[in-house]
């Protein structure tokens, strides 16, 4: 003869599905693929302590029109490691309009 256990629970009937047609799936944006950004050539920017950017023309300094913050925005920025009299030295990559 089978026991029963003390503390069994009833089972529950799954709740009727609705005869609704199911939604489209919704894609993820990090699996929507994206082209990939296309850089021109690199050029030196100096910055100073009061975020002053400078950029090398004509075998002078001149001051340039955007400041980094704002282009990191949409350009390639890497900080070099030396400084040239207490200015920070910027690598900055202008992006490139794709041709399709």
């Amino acid at each position: 003869m089978a026991q029963r256990r003390p503390y069994q629970q009833q089972r529950r009937k799954s709740a009727p599905r609705s005869s609704a047609p199911p939604a489209a799936p919704v894609i993820p944006a990090y699996l929507i693929k994206t082209p990939p950004k296309v850089y021109g050539k690199p050029f030196v920017l100096l910055e100073d302590e009061q975020k002053n950017t400078f950029e090398y023309q004509g075998g002078s300094w001149v001051a340039y029109a955007r400041t980094i913050a704002e282009c990191r925005v949409d350009c390639d920025v890497k900080q070099l490691s030396q400084k040239v009299n207490k200015m920070t030295r910027y690598e900055v990559r202008l992006q490139v309009a794709a041709n399709d």
